[in-house]
């Protein structure tokens, strides 16, 4: 009972608009069960070969880092509320039209338009989640928004795969389409922007270029390696599974589940733990990436099934420590200027990973196969660890000038 309420403890303090958030984002994420079963959708239903798959996935990260740059300025000028209303909206009508396609260059053409409108709301999110946020509660309320992303992943690709089973890929494509409009009305309902108390409204009379920010830019390299590695997990890592393990659709959905309900469960005690601890954003970004490298070097030490589930905890728990502190990071800098531009280049740089990182990902597996490929995934995540050393000496630096 101690454990409950200490657990429940963690959540208090947050605006209900970080709530409201959190729920839009819930029914959202909930069904979008298509994306980690798309590379599995396009070779095993549309018989695509690995070489053409990753360049239909280059197109999905290149519509993202149009989407999310569209997203950003659209936001600065807009406002976040608009923005967010019309990408929820129209993105559930494109998700039901994309099953409709079976060529590569109508695919190619149409997951590029779907991303592009997809990921204009994320910038536009992130810039209400702040605006909402009290200063001291940012890293709680990113990391409220990501338990409910995390609980929709859970069920998602468990739905999704007994959906697989029983039924077809097509239904995917509804229940995704469908999903985001219902998220379209919820956030019409409950979050109008004249119902809503902004708690951090920033606003800067000579904004600071966020591409003249040397920190920030280090930073953005370093998080696009790392989402270069992470994102095997949606591409890769499915045909890993059941090329190399032999798992079959819904034993995928349930393990890609266990990521999200482990994050659930875990992560608000745990960020609220390293909080109260003495380390740097910079610190425990450091060791988010060590942890999620460390999952890839694990698949090749052994060809023993359980390593399965040992690889998904070790960059479960490597996720649940980056990824709050790396945005609470990009929000804090955007306090130096334009927040859309900011969190729309934070954004970007997880959509430039979706460019190269499918893609070389799915290269690699064709020409090399699965464990010199997480090889190469492993000297990536080095890479990333790096930079992140040398963005700590970089604040170091800056302080010291203060």
């Amino acid at each position: 009972m101690k454990l409950f309420r200490n657990y429940i403890d963690t959540f208090k303090g947050l605006s209900s608009e970080v709530w409201w958030l959190a729920l839009i984002t819930l029914i959202n994420r909930a069904g979008t069960m298509v994306i980690p079963f798309l590379s599995l959708y396009l070779t095993s239903d549309l018989d695509f070969s690995f070489s053409d798959v990753g360049w239909i996935m280059t197109s999905f990260g290149f519509g993202s880092v149009v989407g999310s740059y569209i997203g950003g300025k659209l936001t600065d000028r807009f406002g976040f509320y608009k923005v967010m209303v019309n990408s929820l909206f129209l993105t559930g009508i494109l998700f039901i039209c994309l099953q409709f396609l079976n060529t590569f260059l109508s695919l190619c053409i149409g997951i590029f338009i779907v991303m592009i409108v997809a990921d204009s709301f994320r910038p536009a999110m992130f810039v209400a989640m702040s605006a909402y946020s009290k200063p001291e509660n940012k890293t709680r309320s990113v990391t409220l928004i990501r338990l409910a992303i995390n609980l929709g992943f859970s069920a998602g690709p468990a739905i999704g795969g007994l959906i697989i089973t029983t039924m077809s890929y097509g239904g995917l494509f509804w229940i995704d389409g469908l999903t985001c409009i219902f998220a379209t009305l919820v956030l019409i309902r409950v979050l109008h922007p004249k119902k809503a108390k902004t708690l951090d409204e920033v606003k800067v009379d000579d904004p600071k270029p966020a591409l003249k920010d040397k920190s920030f830019i280090v930073f953005l390299i370093a998080m696009t390696l790392f989402g270069v590695i992470f994102l095997q997990y949606f591409s890769t890592m499915p045909l890993y599974y059941k090329e190399v393990h032999l798992l079959t659709e819904l034993e995928i959905g349930l393990l890609l589940g266990m990521n999200g309900m482990i994050i659930f469960l875990l992560e608000m005690p745990l960020i609220k733990w390293l909080e109260m601890g003495r380390r740097t954003k910079a610190e425990l970004m450091l060791l988010g990436a060590l942890l999620t490298g460390a999952s890839f070097i694990v698949l090749i030490l052994t060809s023993w099934i359980g390593i399965l589930i040992v690889g998904m905890m070790l960059m479960t728990v490597g996720e649940m420590i980056i990824f709050p502190f790396s945005n609470a990071f990009a929000m804090e800098r955007a306090k130096n200027g334009n927040q859309g531009e900011y969190m729309a280049l934070y954004t970007i740089s997880f959509s430039i990973a979706h460019i190269g990182g499918h893609n070389a990902g799915m290269q690699l597996i064709n020409s090399l196969g699965f464990d010199k490929t997480w090889m190469i995934v492993s000297i990536i995540a080095f890479a990333s660890i790096v930079l992140i050393l040398y963005l700590r000496q970089l604040i170091i630096k800056e302080k010291l000038q203060v």
